[in-house]
C-alpha cells in the first residue's frame, strides 16, 4: 500500500523521508525522524510505535542493522511490517516481512534506502534510489520529493495513492520540514511538491521565529509593524 525513501544529506547532515500510499493520512503513521540520529519508515501494515523504538536504539549507539535486528526479534507481528532506516552517518538497513503485501521490494543506496509494497513492479525502489543519488547538491527535501516522483513515474502502486508526506530534521529537536497531504485522490505527490515550493521560501523565517523571535522578519499580518 506504500512506497517511500529515507535519506540523509552528507553536506548538511539533514535526515528525512518522503512517502506516499493508497490509504489516508500516511504522515500520521509512517514517517519518523530525529535530528542527529536518523530517519525511519514504518509501512505495509503499520505499527507506528516501531519508528521511535528504532530511533531510540540508534540514539543509544546501535548501528541501523543492529537496531533493526533487535526490533525484528522483539516484535510479535514483525512478519507484517516493512521497515527502512538511515542514520546520521548514512548507514542503512531494511526489513520486509514475509506477510508484506503484493509485489514488494527494497533497495539501499548511498545515504538512502527505498522500499515499497503492492507495487506495480520491483523496479520502483531502484529507480527512486537512482534519482536520489543523482542530485546531492539539492536540498534534502527536494531530493526526497524527486525520488518519490520517480517512483510515481515508474508505475507507482497497483492502486492509486491518496496521501503523501515529507518530513526532514536538521539541527533542532523539532522538524525543519513537516508537510502532509492527508487526502488527495487526484495526485497527492504533486500536491506535496506544491506545498514544498510554497513553504521553502518561508522555511528559514519560521525557523528564526522559533530560535530568536526578535530577529525574525515581520509576520505580515494586521497589527504587525
Amino acid at each position: 500500500m506504500t512506497f517511500s525513501i529515507v535519506g540523509r544529506c552528507e553536506r548538511t547532515r539533514m535526515l528525512g523521508i518522503a512517502i506516499t500510499t493508497s490509504s489516508i493520512c500516511v504522515g500520521a503513521r509512517c514517517p519518523w525522524v530525529r535530528a542527529h540520529v536518523g530517519a525511519v519508515a514504518t509501512q505495509n501494515i503499520t505499527h507506528p510505535g516501531l519508528g521511535n523504538r528504532i530511533l531510540d536504539l540508534l540514539e543509544a549507539g546501535n548501528q541501523p542493522q543492529a537496531a533493526l535486528d533487535m526490533v525484528v526479534q522483539e516484535h510479535e507481528h514483525i512478519a507484517y511490517r516493512q521497515l527502512t532506516v538511515v542514520d546520521v552517518r548514512g548507514r542503512t538497513a531494511a526489513y520486509t516481512g514475509a506477510e508484506t503485501l503484493g509485489i514488494n521490494a527494497q533497495q539501499p543506496g548511498r545515504d538512502c534506502v527505498a522500499a515499497g509494497n503492492l507495487l506495480s513492479g520491483a523496479h520502483l525502489p531502484p529507480a527512486m534510489v537512482s534519482e536520489f543519488e543523482a542530485a546531492p547538491h539539492k536540498h534534502l527535501a527536494q531530493r526526497l520529493l524527486d525520488a518519490l516522483q520517480a517512483g510515481v513515474d515508474s508505475g507507482g502502486e497497483q492502486s492509486a495513492v491518496q496521501s503523501a508526506a515529507l518530513l526532514v530534521a536538521h539541527e533542532q529537536a523539532f522538524p525543519l520540514v513537516d508537510l502532509r497531504v492527508d487526502r488527495d485522490v487526484s495526485d497527492p505527490v504533486r500536491s506535496l511538491h506544491e506545498l514544498w515550493c510554497a513553504y521553502e521560501p518561508q522555511m528559514q523565517d519560521y525557523l528564526m521565529r522559533a530560535i530568536d523571535p526578535g530577529k525574525a522578519p515581520s509576520y505580515g499580518v494586521p497589527g504587525d509593524p
